[in-house]
């Protein structure tokens, strides 16, 4: 038996929201098995679906709303900043409110370091590459490195990097270590580090916490373990003048912000609230000491 387009896509949705799920979903899966636009999608509605797309929208549709497997991991992709990331279960799903952080990060360099023809910048536990390679294609001056503790995650960064054009110097390591042993110094440094607390994990919806790598979620006990070990190595990479800009979990910001006012005592610490309303973003800018 042979169904529309169109009559799949509204099976699809009610199917579902009966689940609990956005039933917009059913449409990236429909667009993804047919590999079509949205408007090659509209233009076809009435045409019908071949045996192979209908087969793997029903498994995917089934992982998704029983499985609780994110859609993005389906499809293997995530927008962000305009751009189509590749996702896979190595690595976090770009969120929205990352894109914040990226936006904030441009808008400071760009006043902090007017003159400067080149900004060395460097993204901690870069995941996907979101952060740098967005970073590195919407400033051309801003030299950029990404680190990150897991070779497998790397292999996706620097997949994006390679396809969406972006000149991103990538370094395998822990924190800051490998710029520490290198001896380099940058002029900024960005993260969106684990910041969950351990206790909140089990709070998560299952899309989260079943299939997210829990190594890009938990920050311990109270959520703040990675910004504390950033303390310790940020003044050994930092130029005397630099950036420092984290994202948050929120009701964190006024920790982090303490943290690096200690820190750097020098600082300008800035937390930034999204466009939810939440804490999300901490900025430090750090004036050489007189």
């Amino acid at each position: 038996m042979s169904y529309k387009i169109y009559e799949v896509l509204h099976w699809a949705s009610s199917f579902l929201e009966e689940h609990g799920k956005e039933a917009r979903v059913a449409e990236l899966l429909l667009l993804h098995h047919l590999q079509m636009t949205r408007a090659q999608l509209f233009a076809c509605l009435r045409e019908k679906i071949s045996e192979k797309a209908y087969q793997g929208l029903i498994e995917d549709l089934h992982q998704h709303a029983k499985e609780h497997t994110p859609v993005q991991y389906l499809i293997g992709a995530e927008e962000f900043y305009g751009r189509s990331f590749l996702v896979n279960r190595e690595v976090l799903i770009p969120r929205p409110e990352t894109e914040e952080l990226v936006e904030g990060v441009l808008k400071r360099i760009q006043r902090f370091f007017p003159n400067q023809t080149v900004v060395d910048v460097v993204d901690v536990g870069t995941g996907s590459g979101a952060i740098a390679v967005t970073l590195a294609l919407e400033n051309h001056t801003l030299r950029m490195s990404a680190i990150d503790i897991s070779q497998k995650s790397l292999l996706v960064a620097q997949e994006n990097a390679r396809r969406l054009g972006a000149e991103v110097e990538f370094w395998l390591g822990d924190l800051l270590q490998p710029l520490i042993q290198a001896k380099r110094k940058v002029d900024v440094v960005v993260s969106n580090p684990p910041y969950i607390p351990e206790r909140d994990i089990a709070l998560l919806s299952p899309i989260v916490k079943d299939h997210e790598p829990r190594k890009a979620l938990v920050g311990g006990k109270d959520g703040l373990d990675f910004y504390r070990r950033f303390m310790a190595e940020l003044p050994l990479v930092l130029k005397s003048r630099s950036i420092v800009a984290f994202e948050v979990g929120a009701g964190q910001g006024e920790a982090v912000a303490q943290l690096l006012r200690r820190t750097f005592p020098q600082a300008a610490v800035d937390v930034v609230f999204d466009i939810n309303g939440k804490d999300r973003n901490v900025y430090a800018e750090i004036e050489p000491l007189l």
